[in-house]
């Protein structure tokens, strides 16, 4: 994917009351972003699935 030099910023956008990294600490705190390989993406669409199969390796590992 290649990134535009072009503004896409919309003329309705309004941030001029926005926080800049209001969320930064909580999302740092509560979040683990992990990216996934292409074919390990097709397997696992979506986070609930991810977290499934997680889940079943751990209770395997640990009991």
């Amino acid at each position: 994917m290649k990134i535009s030099d072009k503004d896409d910023m919309q003329k309705e956008y309004n941030f001029s009351k926005g926080v800049r990294g209001k969320y930064h600490q909580r999302y740092h705190q509560r979040s683990n972003v992990v990216v996934l390989e292409p074919d390990m993406a097709d397997a696992f669409p979506n986070a609930e699935a991810v977290n499934q199969a997680l889940r079943s390796v751990y209770r395997v590992a640990h009991h």
